[in-house]
Order: C-alpha cells, then structure tokens, then sequence
C-alpha cells in the first residue's frame, strides 16, 4: 500500500478509536464491580464482568416509566418536526412571496442562539401556557429547535428535485397534494431521515429542559433524570451512572440502524427510479 494511501487511512483508524474510546469505557464500565471502578489503577477490561449495576437500574421503581416518557417525547419531536419541516421547505423552495429571504435568514439566525440563553424565558412561556410539569413542556422546545436546522437541511433535498418532474405529474392530472405526498415525499425521505436522527438525539439525550420544566411531578421526567438517582453527594454510583448510559444509548442506535439504508441512499438514485 502507498505511503499517500497509508497515511490516510490510519489518521481514520485513529480518529475513530479516539472517538469510540469513551463509549467503550461506558460499556466496560457498567459491567465492572464496584471494586474495580473505584480502583486507584484503573484497566481498560475486566475479569470478572458483573450485571449488579445493571440489577440497580432496572430494579428503580420509576426508570419504566422514564424510558415511556423518552419514547414518547422523542417520538413526537420527530414525526411533527419531520412534516412541519417538510411543509415549510416546500413552502420556501417551491413558492415565490414576500421576505422569504427574510424568513430563511431567521431560521439560520435561529440556530445561533444558545439553548442556555433561552432556557428561563422559557420557562416562564411554560408556566404561563401551564405545561410545567408535563410531557408538553418538553416536546414543544425540542420542536421549535430542531425545525430551523430541519427545514434547511429539507430545503437543498426539495430543490434538488427536478421542476420538469412537478410539471409532468401536473400535466398527468395530479393534484398538488398528491405530488407532494406520493412524488415528492419520496424523494425527500433521506433528507427527513437525516433530521429526523438529529431531532431524536436532540430530544432523547436532553437533560437541561427536562431539569428546568419538570419540577415536582417526577412522574411526568425523562431518562436523563434517572442518572441523578445514582448521583449521591457523598457516594455517587458510578457503576450505576454508567449502567443507566448504556442503556439509554441502545435505542439511539435502534433507532439509527432502522433508518441507516435511508440516511445514505442518494437522491439522484430515487429520481431515476
């Protein structure tokens, strides 16, 4: 192998064992006994796997229903922001009207505000809609966050498909919303699948929202709570922190191996088709 193909090719190895190393150490660690976790010469492996920090998870009273309210939350961010996005860029790309530059310019200018900024108006937004405490409080933010990027990201995938295309379904007796659910959609699903990935991230791993608006009624929290179980001031269970992790990190990648054959397939492959 050539030095200019060697080169490259170990700088990826590299950077993805860089990258993979902490999910690793998560893993090991949740299967280690506390003795070794907490051992002054840590090792990267184990002799003696152990299942007792994952016993202590699942034997919380309340992490079922935690892991319901994930699914729920996360589920709803992506199926209402995946077709507003799509409704949205369709609007944008495909229609002429008045400041749509502007509108497109918000939604950039959007992305660069800081969710922690924004955290306390927020709550007083969900206090005064009366969505502290529940499941709404949670879904809405998420929403309104992932549509800016979502509807960017949709709009290159929506412009991409061919204009001659709309005009033959038209000239075939579609209807505009027949093009637009059964040609365009289509088309347009890796560019949803790809959001779609970003909002269920987004939504799943949150912690700051679900913190801030989930203040008494523990019922209505998330995954990310659980954590704070095992977070003892003078004793913290790391076992059980990173037995809860591990967990929580098996859906995401559920999710994106169901979705991984749409996220790559090409656009210009569906527009042949």
């Amino acid at each position: 192998m050539s030095r200019s193909r060697w080169l490259p090719d170990a700088a990826a190895l590299l950077f993805a064992v860089v990258v993979a190393f902490p999910l690793y150490w998560m893993v090991l660690s949740a299967f280690k006994p506390a003795g070794e976790i907490e051992s002054s010469e840590p090792r990267p492996w184990t002799t003696a796997p152990s299942l007792d920090s994952f016993r202590r998870v699942f034997g919380q009273q309340d992490f079922g229903r935690y892991f319901v309210n994930s699914v729920v939350v996360a589920g709803s961010v992506v199926i209402v922001s995946a077709l507003v996005a799509f409704l949205a860029a369709t609007a944008v790309t495909r229609f002429r009207f008045r400041f749509r530059t502007t509108l497109l310019i918000m939604f950039l200018v959007a992305q660069m505000v800081p969710v922690e900024a924004l955290t306390i108006p927020l709550f007083f937004q969900m206090r005064d809609f009366g969505l502290l405490n529940t499941l709404g409080s949670l879904i809405l933010p998420h929403i309104a966050f992932s549509l800016p990027f979502a509807i960017w990201m949709l709009r290159g995938f929506v412009k991409a498909v061919p204009e001659a295309l709309e005009e033959a379904a038209y000239i075939d007796g579609a209807s505009r919303a027949r093009f637009l659910w059964q040609i365009l959609f289509p088309l347009v699903l890796p560019g949803l699948v790809a959001t779609s990935v970003f909002s269920f991230i987004s939504a799943w791993n949150d912690f700051l929202f679900a913190k801030s608006f989930i203040i008494s009624d523990t019922s209505q929290s998330t995954l990310p709570m659980a954590l704070l179980v095992f977070f003892k001031p003078d004793d913290p269970d790391w076992g059980g922190v990173m037995a809860a992790s591990t967990v929580m990190t098996i859906p995401v990648l559920v999710f994106f191996v169901l979705v991984q054959r749409r996220l790559v397939s090409g656009l210009g492959g569906a527009v042949k088709d």
